[in-house]
């Protein structure tokens, strides 16, 4: 056996260790690196017992430490340094080697890096990871982009650390270039819209029905037996489960109301709208953690008038039963923009990506894993075509269930001057798509008026503007 590893981490931050003793848990050789020596060895002393590690104090002595091709995982922090790293370690590779970027990059960075390595021969692969610590150590879900060369490279290793749900690994090569990268920053997108969706039902439960933390709890555990099964479900049980010990309060009710982010859920939204790819869920996401975060704003509004009454609602565990459906319909319209912004995406950039197969890997591993996965992989099994998801037969029927639960959920929230941005844009998009004829027309006839941007009309062929400040007749541009 060789004496050299047949992989390398470098950046020893908590995803970076977890990572690297994931690979050696599953029998891969490990050179390890961090520009912080103390890292490196305290990876060796706490956990060098789990599998074949190999410290290195240089990235010099990490590159020699390779047996080639040499296959090397990046794991700091995205841009700058990023950049730093490569721009280091690019003069001591050579043609073949695989060089991995698995942090949290902007897609746009990787097409540059891979594009600049393309005639060193240097394979570069931009790798989307989620699950967190925990998915990066017990196994995630992993979204490499790149070349086939360099995923056949990398194939093995990645499906021995991946997680895995009835005996699929959650890992496939997504595309060219920033495919992964990009697939990862969608996924985030979707994660912001899902957290939004489950925050605001939650604050129906507490402000409407007047429940506690503890009973609403116990609600979320009950949705996760069933179609709302998932990991984020779980977890806010748990979190409104928890009693702070300080205060002996419910833990939610200790923590500041100020949502941070670190700016995939921006990309994700910047990019829809260079694709026209309409993911309102995740906008009002990404706008509602803003809007949170803006103290003195809020403190300056909140003395504005609400409703002048509240509702009063006679059946409490209908309108929990009401808030579930609106949930779930909710939901299923988040994924589907998400989904479309992949397909979009995967247009616009030649990727080809499987639509089904990133339903596939999602299923375990990540932040967004849900059974719910299995039935969109199933959709795009069956169903293609510009309706996405939702020219899915079980989503429509899902979709029809909750029509009036659905309405009632956000009658009651605006009644009751709760704001749920998330759920009331939902329903506004399915509204939007499946209405037969949209004000569009008016706001061309508006364009034309003021700038003669000119329109189309229903019955003739061709582009025309009318004369609004003369005659108003009409002529074909």
């Amino acid at each position: 056996m060789s004496d050299k590893a047949n992989i390398g981490v470098t950046g020893l931050a908590v995803m970076g260790r977890n990572l690297a003793r994931n690979l050696a848990r599953n029998g891969q050789r490990v050179a390890v690196h961090n520009r912080h020596r103390e890292r490196t060895d305290e990876l060796i002393t706490r956990f060098g017992d789990e599998g074949k590690f190999l410290a290195t104090g240089s990235l010099r002595e990490l590159v020699d430490t390779l047996e080639r091709p040499r296959r090397l995982v990046i794991m700091v922090k995205a841009g700058t340094p990023t950049d730093a790293v490569i721009d280091e370690l690019v003069p001591m590779l050579d043609s073949g080697d695989v060089l991995v970027d698995a942090g949290n990059a902007n897609f746009t960075d990787t097409r540059r890096r891979e594009a600049a390595l393309i005639d060193r021969g240097v394979h570069f692969v931009g790798a989307g990871v989620s699950g967190g610590e925990e998915g990066a150590l017990h196994g995630p879900s992993i979204m490499p982009g790149g070349s086939t060369d360099a995923y056949r490279e990398l194939e093995p290793i990645l499906r021995s650390i991946a997680a895995n749900v009835d005996g699929t690994p959650c890992v496939t090569h997504v595309g060219a270039d920033g495919a992964g990268h990009f697939v990862k920053m969608v996924h985030n997108g979707i994660e912001y819209a899902d957290m939004q969706l489950i925050a605001e039902t939650y604050d129906l439960l507490r402000k409407v029905l007047g429940r506690e933390p503890a009973e609403i709890a116990e609600t979320f555990r009950r949705f996760n037996t069933g179609r709302l099964n998932s990991y984020l479900i779980e977890i806010t049980a748990e979190v409104l489960g928890h009693v702070d010990s300080r205060t002996s309060r419910p833990f939610v009710d200790v923590v500041l109301d100020q949502a941070e982010q670190k700016g995939t859920g921006r990309w994700t939204v910047q990019n829809a709208l260079e694709l026209a790819s309409p993911v309102t869920g995740i906008a009002e996401a990404v706008f509602a953690r803003s809007i949170s975060g803006q103290p003195r704003l809020r403190a300056d509004a909140a003395g504005l008038p609400g409703p002048s009454t509240e509702p009063v609602v006679d059946a409490p565990e209908r309108f929990v039963a009401d808030v579930e459906r609106a949930l779930y319909a909710s939901k299923i319209i988040a994924y589907a923009q998400g989904f479309d912004q992949i397909q979009a995406g995967s247009e616009t950039y030649e990727w080809n990506i499987d639509l089904g197969a990133i339903a596939t890997i999602w299923r375990g591993g990540c932040i967004i894993r849900a059974e719910f996965l299995d039935r969109i992989r199933a959709a795009y099994d069956q169903t293609s075509g510009p309706a996405g998801l939702l020219a899915d037969d079980d989503f429509r029927e899902a979709l029809g269930e909750a029509q009036d639960s659905w309405r009632r959920v956000v009658a009651t929230a605006t009644a009751a001057g709760v704001p749920v941005p998330g759920i009331s844009t939902a329903l506004a998009y399915y509204d939007t798509v499946r209405a037969q004829r949209l004000p569009a027309a008016l706001i061309q006839g508006q364009r034309d008026y003021f700038g003669a941007h000119t329109y189309r009309r229903t019955d003739l062929a061709g582009v025309f503007h009318t004369e609004w400040s003369a005659d108003r007749s009409e002529h074909e541009d």
